[in-house]
């Protein structure tokens, strides 16, 4: 079994790399995550058409989640029990499915943009709901939370520490978060890079940066004890980093023996 999971910065534009990377890649099941539409908008057709089932959930910001399978897509569920709001709206985060014998989240964690800004605490209380959804799962066989958890779990996993001492992504309440879910029995399926000896997944735009490697590993696949045994390979695929209208997010592929 093949499970992938991508941040794709918007599915519309993304749409030619996101159909060429299934078809090349084939994985089983794909996590997507800052689609930036609606669930009604979700380009299905095109999806489908390669033999996947989608379950999107988008509310048209600059959010939204989805789960593409082509094993099975049952027991879906969007958004996360008891999860807060910002500033009073909801936003698209998380999306769960059941595919083949895996149980998986799609989870898009808030930026939280500083740590004196309201959007800092939103990021710890939804992972809070995160770690509440984790702890009721978590035993139910091979079960996984992939995506874009807008936290490097370690220095090493930015490219220079001392520029972001004082920013969100390495703080030690973000950390102690991640922390907590490897307590309830997840761990981190660390990817091999395909370059260089650190596997980023997130290089920003800026001229340079990912030519340079300047980059941070924030997208993350925690799985539980059913899950990581059962690993073969996981890596990031930098390439889809490359070329015409790239995300500035890598995918990341795990295989899997299951």
């Amino acid at each position: 079994m093949r499970i992938a999971t991508w941040n794709v910065n918007s599915i519309v534009p993304r749409l030619p790399r996101v159909l060429e990377f299934l078809e090349e890649t084939a994985p089983d099941v794909l996590c997507l995550q800052e689609l930036k539409t609606t669930t009604e908008k979700f380009p299905l057709a095109e999806v489908e058409a390669l033999g996947y089932e989608v379950a999107a959930y988008g509310l048209g910001r600059w959010n939204g989640v989805g789960i593409v399978s082509r094993v099975g897509l049952s027991d879906v569920v969007r958004g996360l029990p008891g999860e807060p709001s910002f500033e009073g709206a909801a936003e698209a985060r998380a999306v769960g499915a059941t595919c083949g014998c895996v149980r998986v989240w799609s989870v898009y964690v808030p930026n939280g943009r500083e740590p004196d800004n309201p959007h800092y605490a939103y990021k710890l209380e939804w992972l809070s709901s995160l770690h509440s959804l984790v702890a009721s799962e978590i035993s139910s066989g091979p079960f996984a939370v992939l995506g874009d958890f807008n936290v490097a779990p370690t220095d090493a996993d930015v490219w220079d520490i001392a520029l972001f001492a004082e920013s969100t992504h390495v703080t030690k309440p973000e950390r102690d978060a991640l922390a907590r879910l490897r307590d309830l029995g997840l761990s981190d399926v660390f990817p091999r890079p395909l370059k260089y000896d650190h596997p980023f997944t997130y290089w920003d735009y800026r001229a340079g940066n990912f030519p340079n490697n300047k980059g941070m590993r924030i997208d993350l696949v925690y799985g539980n004890s059913a899950f990581t045994d059962a690993v073969t390979d996981s890596y990031v695929d930098r390439n889809m980093r490359k070329g015409k209208g790239p995300s500035d997010h890598a995918p990341i592929v795990v295989d899997l023996d299951l």
